[in-house]
């Protein structure tokens, strides 16, 4: 047993000579909606495929519900949505669910409403490939949560929607928390980072923040959390700068 859901003990990955993510360390409680906030290119989605289990690592290790990621036994309770879609575009919506619903046992009710919870049943009979990509994501959202997951991993999955979509999904997330579900949302828009009960903050693959938003306003001084992340990020240049100095 554990008291973290996802734990991340100095991960380090590698691409060729290239650094991606340099002694990533932090663990995520039970039934929390945690955003992983960075600009494009920091190393977040490599982050979540390393908790996922799909992604090889140089160092480190990553625990999801006391196991070691991508242990077989996590395959049905850990969901997953990356960026792009992972659903059938020569199915409608309402097969694409009723299809997945039919792997993990849930069947055409629990479909039809996953559906509804993304705001599609009113075109749930429209092919996939017919979608946008915000609506192409909200299927493949769908499809995740037919699963019932204990960890659910998004990769900026509210790219693409309208604001008063957004919100909707950021309460659909926070009433899974609720139930004891544990999220790990990563965007690169920072007004996402209110929605969320704790930030990881990202940057050129090292963690540069590990904390709630009212405590990261507080030490940096900003109310805006887009002015917090830049200041956060001066000063790490500041430091970085002495230490060469220094050295």
């Amino acid at each position: 047993m554990t008291d973290s859901a996802i734990d991340v003990l100095n991960l380090s990955v590698s691409r060729g000579k290239q650094e991606i993510l340099r002694e990533i360390g932090f663990a995520l409680a039970p039934g929390s909606v945690t955003g992983l906030l960075g600009p494009s290119g920091s190393g977040k989605t490599t982050l979540l495929r390393a908790i996922v289990g799909v992604q090889r690592i140089r160092s480190g290790s990553v625990t999801v519900l006391g196991l070691p990621a991508g242990t077989a036994e996590l395959r049905r309770r850990v969901g997953y949505v990356t960026q792009q879609p992972s659903v059938y575009g020569d199915l409608t919506i309402r097969q694409n669910a009723r299809y997945f619903a039919k792997i993990q046992g849930t069947g055409a009710t629990a479909a039809d409403q996953a559906i509804r919870d993304v705001g599609l049943a009113d075109i749930a009979d429209r092919m996939v490939d017919d979608l946008s990509g915000g609506q192409r994501a909200r299927v493949s959202l769908a499809c995740a949560l037919l699963a019932h997951p204990d960890v659910l991993i998004l990769d900026e999955p509210t790219v693409g929607l309208d604001p008063v979509l957004r919100r909707d999904i950021w309460a659909q997330f926070h009433a899974l928390a609720a139930t004891g579900v544990t999220l790990l949302v990563s965007s690169h828009v920072m007004d996402e980072a209110d929605r969320c009960e704790r930030l990881l903050l990202l940057r050129d693959g090292r963690l540069l923040a590990d904390e709630t938003p009212a405590d990261l306003r507080a030490a940096t001084g900003a109310q805006d959390l887009e002015e917090a992340f830049l200041r956060l990020i001066l000063q790490r240049t500041d430091t970085d700068d002495d230490r060469k100095v220094l050295a």
